[in-house]
């Protein structure tokens, strides 16, 4: 999600949520280097481990805002290997760590700079599962802007209990447990088990299992979700009170629709499940069915403003009514499900695949709900927000920076994305994006309900997937908008009567993306083979508009103009 500068166009200056945030009597200590970043190589034996199951045990402590927690791992290694290695933040104290059931000695392992490796007590081969165990406790870190940077959130509510959650996208899993920070790294099955105090109530990813009175002040709640994604494994804890009603699904399956609300907020939850409901008809007629039917859709609402995770997106936008007609950030965070959660990059590399995306559902969503007028508008809206002053999919070897406010890279993935998706429904049409859409989703053309996987894309896989559908070369087209920086330009030379168009690019192939021109109220199209094109007007006077209907990302004077003065003040 991690939607900074959308918070401010879209959102108009949201509310902070009914929590007064507890004081901190010392700054939380910055995070290693090495845990501060995800996506790092995998390389060695982190490199080399899929984890099939894992069962996962977190017991939170509000008062003194710190975790216990013991993980239980059957790992099928990729290679022949020596050592484990798992991400960890080293301010967690690793207590036990089990082989097999044997326990090792301290010696055996080591923490010092977040790559948590343990010594195997002998070698094991490629594809020879081996059962760990790892117990570790500590104060996590805690979040200094949830959720753009990540952490726990402690937080009470108005009435004085704990409200807790996670956001670690940019972070990483390895703030709450020991794990694989990596976004092509699969976990098969996970079993969560939170342990809170009594009176609280901890929603998770997938489906609920089962409730277990402690008999000692504490209440455990044991989660069991399939394919989760590392960053959308939460916790969200809180005195909370549970929404429900079932969705019946254009493809014939029924879905539990699930929100987690804070006492008194009702009224509200029950209508955005009602929203919900109809994102869910456009989301499935347009892209594909849910894709965690055969678990739930849920929300939970959170003492910070979102964030997508799986089958418990985090919800803290206040129940407010918007002009829009729906609640953007809830729409936002649930499409999150197809194009996130379902469709994950490869890497940070590519993350606007699940932003850019995304964030283009949400005018597609007023198209269908609204009309075509609000499509526009959003849009517009958008487009102010794309700054291009570094490529969309930085070099390899390179970790893009979310939060640096200089190349606005943050801003880029989210609006930038969501404009080159615009411009290739005016290239290709609707008959063949959204049909390639859906096959970079699912990875098929005809998903089923229950035979549902996820897919790890690269920006180059979305590109192929579109040329197979179009029967056209495209390279020009990514080149462009992707690994360049600089945005096209469109320059305009006239003599007379006859009006010249040429696109500039820094890409070394021609930019050749067809150009409409209004002239005296008719469009005509130019199909700019090798980037030109000319045409010849009726007087030297005429009128002419190109792009009349701006559906062409490029570059703008005006709002590069605007964009300067806005960073000025």
């Amino acid at each position: 999600m991690r939607l900074k500068t959308a918070i401010a166009i879209l959102a108009a200056g949201a509310l902070a949520p009914a929590a007064s945030v507890w004081a901190q009597d010392i700054s939380p200590p910055p995070l290693a280097e090495r845990t501060a970043q995800s996506d790092l190589p995998l390389e060695g034996a982190r490199g080399a481990m899929q984890l099939q199951h894992v069962s996962l045990s977190i017991a939170v402590h509000p008062a003194d805002k710190s975790i216990e927690g013991t993980v239980f791992y059957r790992v099928i290694p990729q290679a022949d290997l020596a050592q484990l290695q798992f991400d960890l933040d080293p301010r967690f104290t690793v207590s036990r760590v089990e082989i097999d059931d044997v326990a090792l000695s301290p010696e055996d392992w080591r923490n010092a700079d977040g790559l948590l490796t343990v010594n195997l007590p002998q070698p094991v081969r490629a594809d020879e599962p081996v059962q760990v165990r790892i117990d570790y406790a500590g104060i996590p870190h805690e979040a200094i802007n949830a959720p753009w940077e990540g952490g726990f959130v402690w937080s009470q509510t108005d009435a004085g209990e704990p409200w807790i959650a996670t956001a670690v996208q940019g972070e990483g899993c390895d703030l709450i447990w020991p794990c694989v920070d990596h976004s092509s790294h699969r976990i098969d099955t996970l079993d969560l088990m939170v342990t809170v105090p009594d009176g609280l109530v901890a929603a998770g990813n997938g489906r609920q299992i089962g409730r277990t009175d402690n008999r000692d002040g504490t209440t455990t709640f044991h989660w069991r979700a399939r394919d989760p994604s590392n960053y959308g494994i939460t916790l969200q804890i809180g005195p909370y009170e549970v929404a429900r009603r079932d969705y019946r699904s254009r493809y014939g399956n029924t879905i539990p629709l699930m929100f987690w609300h804070l006492p008194g907020n009702a009224e509200g939850a029950n209508r955005l499940l009602g929203e919900m409901a109809e994102q869910i008809t456009f989301m499935e007629t347009r892209f594909g069915p849910y894709p965690f039917a055969d678990e739930k859709a849920g929300v939970a609402e959170t003492p910070h403003l979102g964030m997508e995770h799986q089958t418990i997106n985090a919800y803290g936008n206040s129940y407010r009514v918007e002009p829009y007609g729906h609640d953007w950030l809830l729409q936002h965070e649930f499409a999150h499900e197809w194009f996130a959660n379902q469709l994950r990059h490869r890497s940070v590399h590519h993350m606007w695949l699940h932003e850019g995306i995304t964030t283009w559902t949400q005018p597609l969503y007023l198209e269908h709900s609204r009309g075509r007028m609000l499509y526009d508008a959003e849009m517009w809206k958008q487009r102010q927000r794309v700054w291009s002053r570094v490529p969309l999919v930085p070099p390899e070897g390179t970790l893009p920076d979310y939060t640096d406010d200089e190349p606005k890279w943050g801003d880029d993935i989210y609006f930038k994305g969501a404009w080159i998706m615009h411009t290739l429904r005016y290239l290709v049409g609707d008959e063949a994006l959204f049909p390639a859409i859906t096959r970079l989703t699912y990875g098929t053309d005809d998903p089923v309900p229950g035979d549902i996987r996820p897919t790890i894309r690269t920006t180059e896989d979305f590109r192929a997937i579109l040329e197979q559908a179009t029967a056209e070369d495209l390279e020009w087209f990514f080149d462009a908008y992707f690994y360049q920086a600089n945005l096209p330009r469109l320059d305009i030379a006239q003599d007379g009567a006859t009006v010249s168009f040429e696109w500039i690019t820094p890409s070394r192939l021609a930019f050749e993306m067809p150009l409409e021109v209004k002239v005296d109220g008719s469009n005509r199209t130019l199909m700019m083979a090798g980037g030109r094109g000319t045409i010849t007007l009726p007087a030297a006077d005429t009128h002419f508009l190109a792009d009349p209907d701006n559906r062409i990302l490029k570059y703008d004077a005006a709002v590069e103009a605007w964009q300067n003065r806005e960073s000025a003040d």
